[in-house]
């Protein structure tokens, strides 16, 4: 038990590192290529320190056969990611951390309901859920969705550039650092998540066997804690540098992505639709994923115009306060998967 719990740590150790190294190397290709930084935080960002879910949630179903531990990685995460926002809040300093946001986050953070919820219905359905061949009609549902999402998404911001061209004036900081070191050097630290990644699935089947808390609680809690590690380093490291934005951005594009990759997750698993061989405790973490991310939205339209306890503003303690309930609620019901 001693040498499994070794191996979690170090995987995470390593996933940490690389997320570090990301946030600085992601912030450089902002700069050198001009795109804006939430931009670069909703999609480069994002789909890279969400590769650990990715790569974890096909070695669950195609290698390990265990849906549940994709399904609650991806599910477990994006409630993570959310309660990243309210632990940026501590570092903000003393403005709330959605005071000077941009609004287009509300866009990307809209979506996220849209996606979360469709796949949380689509849990609750099971097997009356229509599919085809091995694959749940969610599938492409959540696929186009993402597209649309997307490219809304990036016309917005485009949009947004073009009319105040703010991220394309800011003051270069990385003149030392050439855009072909960065983009290589942002390579490798990816390959390094993967790897990393890669090896969770079966660290954290085995740790389900071993302490019988169950694959559903295994996976929305550890693995999507460890897999969440770059979102979490990558958010704090942007923080410090300025780049509020693109931490923010980073976590919504992060929880899209992640419910892609659901769908990614549902065609490589050929025993059937995934859905319809999953815990049904999955939707409470879906659902409170909503949840929390409709308190984002509430926040970022209203602005509290100051923090209201211990270096929190209420939405971030509501965030908080939902997260820990989400993990109470599945450690409940860790019985039945």
């Amino acid at each position: 038990m001693l040498i499994l719990w070794l191996e979690f740590i170090v995987v995470s150790a390593i996933i940490v590192f690389s997320g570090i190294r990301l946030s600085k190397y992601g912030d450089v290709i902002a700069e050198k290529s001009g795109l804006g930084r939430a931009w670069i935080g909703l999609i480069l960002m994002a789909s890279v320190t969400s590769l650990p879910e990715l790569i974890t949630g096909i070695s669950s179903v195609a290698i390990v056969g265990a849906p549940d531990i994709a399904l609650g990685d991806v599910m477990g995460s994006c409630v993570f990611n959310l309660s990243i926002i309210a632990l940026m809040d501590i570092f903000h300093g003393p403005d709330p951390i959605f005071q000077k946001a941009e609004h287009g986050h509300i866009l990307s953070a809209g979506f996220g309901v849209i996606l979360i919820g469709l796949a949380s219905i689509a849990i609750l359905s099971n097997q009356s859920f229509p599919s085809f061949f091995h694959i749940g009609l969610y599938t492409p549902l959540i696929i186009i969705t993402y597209a649309i999402g997307i490219r809304g998404i990036y016309y917005f911001e485009k949009k947004r550039i073009a009319d105040f061209v703010g991220d394309l004036t800011e003051a270069t900081q990385y003149d030392h650092i050439t855009a072909k070191e960065a983009g290589i050097k942002y390579v490798i630290n990816a390959l390094v998540i993967v790897a990393a990644a890669t090896w969770l699935p079966f660290i954290g089947d085995r740790l389900a066997e071993e302490t019988w808390l169950g694959r559903s609680f295994i996976g929305s809690v550890f693995i999507a804690m460890t897999t969440s590690l770059p979102e979490l380093v990558v958010s704090i490291s942007a923080l410090r540098i300025g780049a509020t934005d693109m931490a923010i951005a980073n976590l919504f594009g992060s929880n899209l992505f992640d419910i892609f990759i659901l769908a990614i997750d549902d065609i490589f698993y050929t025993k059937g639709p995934i859905l319809a061989d999953v815990s049904a405790n999955h939707a409470i973490t879906g659902f409170m994923a909503a949840l929390m991310t409709g308190i984002t939205i509430v926040s970022l339209t209203y602005r509290l115009e100051k923090k209201a306890f211990l270096r929190l503003g209420w939405d971030a303690v509501a965030i908080l306060l939902a997260f820990f309930v989400n993990i109470y609620l599945l450690y409940s019901l860790r019985g039945g998967g």
